[in-house]
């Protein structure tokens, strides 16, 4: 009977912490989603407060990294006039692995600036803190036309 017992409890417990995961998952899902939706219509507030203050960039060539303070400019200027030459980010194939207060998501974002849109690959960590998941890094490479399946 005890070992009934305890087998109840380790698969409750199991199908628990699935749920707990899967629904950690989906929020992540969610706020990255907001990342790119902040990135599109340069929402400040929404940067300023998912950027961790130690947040790095690395783009598609190694010699473009920006920090908060970058990202958060840019936001800034374009709320005040300046021209973005970008129309549409749009994000697919979310994967999320999580360890402890570490989120590492991965996937596509076709960022449309025309003529033609690019569609890059990206890596994002994100790290829980007391006030919620912040952005600490992000990493994006153009994927060449001649490699998009």
């Amino acid at each position: 009977m005890k070992i009934l017992t305890s087998t109840i409890l380790l698969v409750f417990f199991i199908n628990t912490l699935s749920f707990a995961q899967t629904s950690e998952k989906e929020l992540l899902i969610k706020l990255d989603l907001g990342w790119e939706k902040a990135l599109l219509d340069s929402d400040v507030e929404f940067l300023e407060n998912l950027l961790s203050d130690d947040f790095v960039w690395v783009h598609n060539h190694a010699g473009l990294i920006n920090g908060k303070p970058e990202v958060v400019a840019s936001a800034k200027r374009i709320q005040s006039g300046q021209a973005s030459t970008t129309r549409g980010r749009t994000s697919r194939d979310h994967k999320v692995v999580i360890l402890e207060n570490t989120a590492i998501v991965t996937g596509y974002t076709l960022v449309d600036r025309g003529p033609s849109p690019t569609l890059y690959h990206f890596m994002r960590t994100y790290v829980k803190t007391s006030s919620g998941y912040r952005l600490l890094g992000n990493h994006t490479m153009a994927i060449p036309e001649e490699e998009i399946k």
